[in-house]
């Protein structure tokens, strides 16, 4: 079976940079897209067939990258024996890193993202780099820890994110101690939840009996 080829990866791979240096000034647009296939020398017909979506599609392309930078460092050796918030960290960790040498381009991305057009996409795409941490750091779940997993680490994606934009000490060390509080919150709810469920309590049996309570029979 021969892999398929996106013969317009080459193309992406010369843009990418070139936009990313002129949209710290100009924003993600049209026109800056424009500008920067010319210098980077990409036809317009080339553009239109690499970037059908424009801008949009540009900001996905990157962040799908990123993605994949994040997966690569829990794949490799440094990811070796490390505890499950450990591993988290290093995904979220290896994901700013990438971003880092444009890091005003990715807060001109982020606004841009936030516009109310471009919303699902960012959300879809916030959720995608929870879910490219978790997969490769091996979760098989296919039952409602799968959705939850990703939920929680979207939130602690998005304020970290947040965190490290505005972030402009040296080293960034507010980010990683913001991070890493970030994480601790969420495997303290993680411990709740085992409690409860070790209890023998059963939710779905107290969500049944409220239910009655509200919608009684013959009603």
């Amino acid at each position: 079976m021969t892999e398929f080829s996106d013969p317009f990866d080459d193309v992406r791979a010369r843009l990418l940079p070139v936009a990313l240096k002129a949209a710290v000034f100009e924003g993600f647009t049209a026109p800056m897209m424009a500008k920067a296939a010319g210098d980077a020398g990409v036809s317009a017909a080339e553009l239109a067939a690499a970037f059908p979506t424009g801008p949009l599609g540009l900001v996905e392309y990157w962040s799908s990258i990123a993605d994949r930078a994040s997966a690569a460092a829990l794949k490799g050796e440094g990811a070796a024996g490390l505890k499950i918030r450990e591993k988290v960290a290093l995904g979220v960790e290896a994901r700013i890193a990438f971003l880092r040498p444009d890091k005003e381009a990715a807060r001109r991305a982020a606004a841009y993202l936030a516009l109310p057009l471009n919303a699902p996409t960012g959300a879809r795409l916030v959720w995608n780099a929870a879910d490219a941490i978790w997969r490769a750091m091996g979760d098989s779940s296919a039952d409602f820890n799968f959705y939850s997993k990703r939920a929680i680490l979207v939130g602690v994606l998005t304020s970290t994110m947040a965190r490290w934009f505005a972030d402009d000490g040296a080293g960034e060390a507010e980010t990683r101690s913001f991070l890493r509080a970030r994480i601790e919150n969420v495997m303290q709810f993680e411990k709740l939840k085992a409690k409860v469920r070790d209890s023998g309590f059963d939710a779905q049996g107290m969500w049944g009996w409220l239910a009655k309570m509200r919608y009684p029979e013959g009603r």
